[in-house]
């Protein structure tokens, strides 16, 4: 199993900025694509039956061989299934044999016609249901999860209620997962880069959102003049019953002991130069057998590029980390994560 520590960049390349630009940004995109050329061609568009009339949307692509597994991989805030992040892991995944299954998180992979409803960080009934709807269609095993960013804390949150949910989950990897959504709203608003692209990719989100829903009490004039605290701030109020921005960010926090249930082996990877994720945030996680936590000492928020090719670390990381899981028995997952 690689660890953190093995990662080691070019050293022009060891700027946490530079490492969240380049893994997300348009210099990557076309090489990414064409590594999950296979993957993007043999996707399947689905709608999954979430639970309680709601609907969200992915793609599978299976295995050309006899699978390892079912590999569902979780994109981040305003990311989607072809994110840069989601295609070079889905691709390796697939690669490595495993069925892969791309999930979007309601409003996001342009599913924002499917339901009335807002996105906000809160729906972890739906993401349950949704892999629930998942494991019931495809029935290969195991079934694991990547998530990234908030797909992270979302992965976290899944493997926390699978036991009682009866969700076959055998195991999840978090990269740079928000641990405390306040502390990451902070980091986000000292970034102004961070800030300024957040906040326009989710104007553009409701605003999508709006002209599908005309009724729904979403954008007003004067909003465009909203920082990013301040409209989380109006969009909890006008669209959730949490009552205060404080009582929403705490509803999806994992912060301190709130991950002391956890039963499923979950591993997180992450950056101590994370410029979004605070690396404090990971010490106050409950000390548990089946948790690991791995920090790297660079790798920016979800970046992990390797050199100058634009190879990404986290692919063969998580291909390395679920293959201690593929065809194995509940005894020799214990040993694994032991």
């Amino acid at each position: 199993m690689p660890s953190a520590r093995d990662f080691r960049p070019a050293r022009l390349l060891r700027n946490p900025h530079l490492q969240t630009l380049l893994s997300s940004g348009p210099l990557r995109q076309s090489l990414v694509r064409r590594r999950a050329s296979d993957l993007l061609h043999r996707a399947a568009a689905v709608i999954l039956d979430a639970g309680a009339g709601v609907r969200l949307s992915g793609r599978y692509t299976p295995s050309r061989a006899t699978p390892r597994g079912l590999a569902v991989v979780l994109h981040g805030w305003e990311g989607g299934d072809d994110s840069n992040y989601v295609l070079d892991t889905g691709a390796r995944l697939l690669a490595e044999g495993w069925d892969v299954f791309r999930l979007n998180l309601r409003d996001h992979g342009g599913s924002h016609a499917l339901n009335r409803g807002i996105f906000h960080s809160c729906r972890i009934d739906e993401v349950v249901g949704a892999l629930a709807a998942i494991a019931a269609r495809y029935p290969v095993r195991p079934l694991t999860l990547v998530g990234f960013s908030l797909g992270g804390n979302f992965a976290l949150r899944v493997a926390l209620r699978a036991p009682a949910a009866g969700l076959p989950l055998a195991a999840v990897l978090a990269v740079c997962p928000v641990i405390d959504p306040a502390h990451t709203l902070r980091a986000m608003e000292r970034g102004h880069l961070y800030h300024r692209y957040f906040l326009h990719k989710w104007r553009r989100s409701l605003r999508r959102k709006q002209a599908l829903f005309p009724d729904l009490d979403l954008l007003h004039p004067g909003d465009r003049r909203l920082n990013l605290r301040e409209l989380t701030r109006v969009m909890t109020e006008r669209q959730t019953r949490f009552g205060s921005l404080e009582n929403y960010l705490d509803g999806y926090s994992i912060a301190g002991h709130r991950l002391a249930g956890l039963r499923v082996p979950a591993r997180i990877l992450t950056a101590h130069d994370d410029p979004v994720i605070p690396i404090a945030d990971f010490g106050g996680l409950p000390e548990l057998d089946c948790l690991q936590v791995d920090v790297a000492t660079h790798g920016g928020h979800c970046g992990f590029i390797e050199d100058w090719r634009l190879d990404g670390y986290c692919p063969g990381y998580a291909a390395a980390w679920l293959g201690g899981f593929a065809g194995s028995t509940a005894s020799e997952r214990g040993k694994t994560t032991a």
